[in-house]
């Protein structure tokens, strides 16, 4: 197996793929150990995105894949009136659209301790936190790098051993500027099949009557995004509620609509035909045979019932990543145009299936001065219609004061700036060197 296809194999963006169910799933410690090598070092993200530049469609699919209909994100003739002076993108597009960035490769030793690293073992994302530096306008290319930022062994709830990993990824966009920081959450685990089937056993489909359908409309009537009506800081006080929000019920057009937006492309690689066949031989793992005797991509999860129920689960579910474009689109309305969100921290607790309605919950938990800016604090929630938790997070938000004053994104810390002007540098430097 080629170390491009191990790379392909061990990075899962997904809430929860299986990938090598055929292969060993155990956590060993000299994997352990090997991990501990690649930790500090960063690498550039060689992968192409379904969309390598901010376009103004571009733009637009992300958000509406994530059902964010602001038109901050989705009107290129709305952004011109704004203080940004343009369309700008839905924050966490940052992390799924990518240009190659060329790049030199990483010391021997490194490599070597990657290759066949925790092969076979299952990987989910459960979350992360964004830090954003600067917005996406239309026509910004945008690269990344990334490298393991720490690892930890943990027990599990529902698994052997598990080993919680960290992997910083930072945007950069084509003039070397920082455009924001994720710190992705992988968890792996040794998993067994017949614990995980047991712990969703009694999981039922949703199923909703007229009555239900009405107040989900009702909800959905009632939310907007605030826009141009500036939210002061002096206006916000610790305990205010944000105003609820409705995501759902969840159907595999939802998945479609979110790939459609941008993602799901890579690592794996959606493709047909001829493409399809070519991936399949170059990543094989990752095709499983469905109960026809037809190969498809075990990322068919998200959208197929009966392989979910293969793995364990009652039914498809979504992507993780979803649930943290919907904190991000909850936010978005209440803060308003001017509004700078400086951070956002996810943490995905429970599926979202086929059928599953979350109701978004939030809360000012705080409001301070930090480095010349006037922020809160906000606690956010995801419950089901099972009125389960499926995701908690967090964020922080710059707001106007009524003095005039508007908020900036952070400074880029020093170090990190450097490093970016590096990478581009010699990005530019390989790429006329062909």
């Amino acid at each position: 197996m080629s170390d491009d296809t191990h790379e392909a194999l061990k990075v899962d963006e997904s809430l929860e793929i299986e990938i090598q169910r055929a292969l060993a799933h155990h956590l060993t410690d000299a994997d352990i150990e090997r991990a501990r090598l690649t930790l500090g070092w960063d690498q550039p993200a060689r992968t192409q995105e379904l969309y390598t530049v901010a376009s103004p469609d571009a733009i637009r699919n992300w958000a509406h894949g994530v059902g964010d209909d602001n038109p901050l994100y989705t009107d290129e003739d709305y952004g011109p009136r704004t203080r940004w002076g343009s369309q700008i993108a839905h924050g966490t597009m940052a992390g799924f659209i990518k240009t190659p960035l060329l790049g030199d490769r990483l010391p021997e030793e490194v490599r070597a301790a990657n290759k066949g690293l925790f092969r076979g073992v299952h990987v989910f994302v459960s979350g992360g936190t964004w830090e954003w530096f600067r917005p996406i306008y239309p026509g910004d290319r945008i690269f990344s790098f990334n490298g393991e930022e720490s690892i930890e062994e943990k027990a599990s709830e529902f698994a052997e051993r598990s080993v919680i990993r960290v992997r910083r990824d930072v945007a950069i966009n084509q003039r070397a500027e920082v455009v924001g920081v994720y710190r992705i959450v992988r968890v792996l685990t040794e998993r067994k099949k017949s614990r995980a089937s047991a712990k969703y056993a009694e999981i039922e489909p949703a199923s909703y009557t007229d009555e239900d359908y009405a107040k989900f409309d009702a909800l959905y009537a009632a939310e907007s995004p605030r826009g141009a009506d500036k939210r002061f800081w002096e206006d916000v006080t610790v305990g205010d509620v944000l105003d609820p929000m409705l995501k759902g019920p969840f159907t595999v057009t939802d998945v479609q609509v979110f790939h459609m937006g941008g993602y799901g492309m890579v690592p794996y690689g959606l493709k047909s035909n001829r493409l399809g066949f070519k991936n399949r031989l170059r990543i094989p793992a990752f095709y499983v045979k469905n109960e026809h005797g037809v190969y498809d991509v075990a990322q068919r999860v998200h959208w197929d019932s009966e392989w979910a129920k293969g793995i364990g689960n009652p039914m498809a579910y979504d992507y993780g990543v979803m649930r943290q474009g919907f904190f991000y689109h909850h936010v978005s309305d209440w803060a308003g145009d001017d509004a700078v969100i400086v951070r956002l921290e996810d943490s995905i607790r429970r599926f979202n299936y086929i059928g599953d309605t979350q109701f978004l919950s939030g809360t000012v938990v705080g409001k301070r001065q930090q480095a010349g800016q006037h922020v809160v604090d906000l606690d956010l929630r995801m419950t089901n219609q099972r009125d389960v938790e499926t995701a908690y997070g967090a964020a922080t938000v710059a707001l106007p004061t009524r003095d005039g004053r508007l908020p900036r994104f952070p400074q880029v810390p020093a170090e990190l700036a450097d490093k970016a002007t590096q990478m581009i540098a010699r990005h530019n430097q390989l790429l006329h060197e062909r």
